[in-house]
């Protein structure tokens, strides 16, 4: 097996991905496009050299139903002897680009991949690929007959675990504070690539994080997803989920450029990072967003490493719930987890996610002299993908 390495990984900035959202004038092909090509300039790379593309994207639908990272490479003026798929995990699907490209250049299958993600929320509803409503079968039903939707999900996950809404709460205004502190400190100026808009206009910082969330501010919203069906199906569940503590709707891409540590050296470039392990696996289906338990132990025994070893955690906030209740089992401290806000302040632009996340997890092991980084995500249908990085700039 080939060493794989991951030269370098950028994002757009995010957006809110609503009708007037900093990015919903940019066609979701046009926005990863221009992603691909500040990538490939700061590592001056010839795009001919590159093997394939893999982009995650949930919602093939619409201006994502054409294997975008396709339509994404061509419309940036880049070779046609490149080829694209698009992956599909719901929200792990970037971080299972990367997972796939690294298996690709590990036995030799190619050389130079990238991994990407893109979701426009703003142009592209969630749920929009979907023939109908209810995506299960009736054999899933019997199997399963507690299936929800993730939102209900997260609010049995906070009760199976015993969080409460202040903590949900307190949480979510620090994911804003953190990413806020982030900005204020210049650590995402090296990771964000500028957009230009058609009339010009360059958007070049995030614009979902609010730094005047407060835990009063917070407190005073509304359970996000209880109504008579929820109440009737489960009379005892607390709603404790907002919007405030869930993810927000975006707009975003980022894409990382992997290959083996034999085609960077030959080609004089410095990797920035070794993906050292990764793994995926399935958890209970009606408690969904479980999963990155068993995920991180399993990728932490492929690594032979402990939770001690691994310096900064990267767990997507699809719900506070999530990285609390993941903390809680796991007894990891949360000054390691998200140390520059997550989700609920950065957002989820569900295709993307995966790779930003890599993104700012290589930055933060960089600016902070650390080594190892671990990051994970739970999906629907109960999965999780996790894998562990080495920093190579220390």
């Amino acid at each position: 097996m080939q060493d794989v390495v991951i030269v370098d990984a950028v994002r757009s900035p995010m957006a809110k991905g609503k009708p007037g959202g900093q990015l919903s004038s940019v066609h979701p092909a046009e926005l990863l496009g221009q992603v691909f090509r500040a990538l490939l300039h700061r590592s001056d790379l010839d795009p001919g050299l590159v093997d394939d593309i893999m982009t995650g994207c949930v919602t093939q639908a619409g201006e994502q139903g054409a294997t975008v990272g396709r339509v994404a490479w061509l419309g940036a003026g880049l070779p046609q002897h490149v080829p694209a798929t698009t992956i599909e995990r719901k929200c792990g699907s970037g971080q299972q680009a990367v997972v796939f490209a690294a298996q690709a250049i590990g036995v030799g299958a190619a050389d130079v991949v990238i991994a990407a993600g893109v979701e426009s929320m703003s142009r592209v509803q969630m749920g929009a690929a979907k023939i109908a409503q209810d995506g299960y079968s009736p054999a899933m039903w019997r199997r399963f007959p507690n299936l929800t939707s993730q939102g209900v999900a997260a609010d049995r996950v906070a009760a199976e675990f015993g969080l409460q809404r202040p903590l949900l709460d307190s949480y979510a205004a620090s994911s804003h504070h953190r990413a806020h502190a982030a900005v204020e400190q210049g650590a995402f100026d090296d990771e964000i690539v500028p957009i230009t808009l058609d009339d010009g206009t360059r958007v070049g910082a995030d614009s979902t994080i609010r730094p005047n969330t407060t835990v009063d501010s917070l407190a005073a919203l509304a359970p996000a997803f209880s109504d008579a069906q929820v109440r009737a199906r489960f009379p005892d569940l607390v709603s404790v989920t907002t919007a405030g503590s869930s993810s927000q709707l975006t707009d975003g891409a980022a894409a990382a450029l992997l290959m083996s540590a034999a085609r960077a050296d030959a080609l004089g470039l410095r990797p920035r990072a070794r993906l050292v392990a990764s793994t995926v696996c399935g958890d209970d289906p009606e408690l969904m967003l479980t999963a990155p338990i068993p995920a991180t132990r399993r990728v932490l025994r492929r690594a032979g490493l402990t939770p001690s070893d691994i310096d900064l955690f990267e767990v997507n906030e699809a719900f506070a719930a999530v990285p609390l209740a993941w903390m809680r089992e796991l007894g990891i401290d949360e000054e390691r987890v998200n140390v520059r806000g997550g989700a609920i302040a950065l957002g989820h632009p569900l295709g993307a996610s995966g790779v930003r996340l890599l993104t700012t997890l290589i930055g933060a092991l960089a600016d902070s002299g650390s080594r190892y980084g671990l990051q994970t995500m739970c999906e629907a249908g109960g999965m999780a993908n996790a894998y562990v990085i080495e920093s190579l700039t220390r």
